[in-house]
């Protein structure tokens, strides 16, 4: 039984929805309602389909049945999709041509200026909160090459929040990195979460991010075999499948939502001074 969201808008809702390549379903029949702040881990087994139920939010594939809504709104356009951040599973950022810190945030911009627009004082000023946003202050004039693994991952978060999405999509956040490395970006979750941003994070296990994950969702053939709140019990490297309770023996996930919290409030908290690592 999907958890009932929390009073509001939600921030999204799929009704219905068969996502796959071609004409083959890989995920069918999915409803889902995301919350205003809401942060929920997308959990299964390789070949579960949570990849792809991601992939269909972002355009890269292709939404068979079904509707998909951002705040009321359907992504059927590339501006539409600009509207979900993207975090990528990426070990090294970077190529050919030296880019600093800032440059490489600077680039999510153009999702809102266009290729051939000028970074104006508030865009640059939107890429400095969020290069702020991940810890990374001291290094914003740092060549990219010189940052470790987990540095660069949140470099790539920084790059997402300069577009101002409505929701932030992240796969697999922490793997590859080491423990140091996970939980600094556990830190950097944590952060977002208090400005009260939406994330769907894909992950094989919660880890560090258990005590920001706000809800999960197990997918098992391409269906939702679970949607509800994590066990306090620690989560480990089955999907997390067996660290679940039923929905009933929990606590509602949903009771530090604030239901009064605005759109705009969701979008924008961010944009604020960091919070302190805790």
């Amino acid at each position: 039984m999907p958890v009932t969201a929390a009073a509001g808008p939600p921030v999204v809702r799929l009704s219905g929805v068969s996502i796959g390549y071609g004409d083959r379903a890989v995920v069918r029949d999915v409803d889902l309602t995301v919350a205003d702040g809401e942060v929920v881990a997308v959990m299964g087994a390789n070949g579960s389909g949570k990849t792809t139920l991601v992939r269909g939010l972002l355009g890269l594939a292709t939404v068979l049945a079904g509707d998909v809504e951002v705040l009321g709104r359907p992504l059927r356009t590339r501006q539409d999709r600009a509207r979900v951040g993207y975090v990528p599973q990426r070990h090294t950022v970077g190529g050919a041509v030296a880019s600093t810190v800032r440059e490489v945030v600077a680039s999510g911009r153009l999702a809102r200026v266009g290729w051939l627009g000028r970074l104006g004082a508030r865009d640059r000023e939107v890429v400095q909160r969020a290069i702020e946003a991940v810890d990374l202050s001291p290094m914003a004039g740092s060549d990219i090459a010189e940052l470790s693994g987990g540095q660069q991952r949140r470099v790539l978060i920084a790059r997402a929040l300069a577009a101002e999405p409505e929701v932030l999509v992240m796969d697999e956040p922490t793997a590859g990195v080491d423990l140091a490395s996970q939980q600094a970006l556990a830190r950097t979750v944590g952060r977002l979460t208090e400005r009260g941003v939406t994330m769907l994070i894909v992950t094989h296990e919660v880890g560090p991010l258990i005590d920001v994950v706000t809800r999960a969702i197990v997918l098992r053939d391409g269906s939702i075999a679970y949607d509800g709140p994590l066990a306090t019990s620690p989560v480990g490297q089955d999907a997390g499948e067996h660290h679940l309770h039923e929905a009933g023996d929990c606590a509602d996930p949903h009771a530090d939502v604030d239901p009064d919290a605005g759109r705009a409030a969701a979008r924008g908290a961010w944009l604020g001074s960091p919070v302190e690592d805790r």
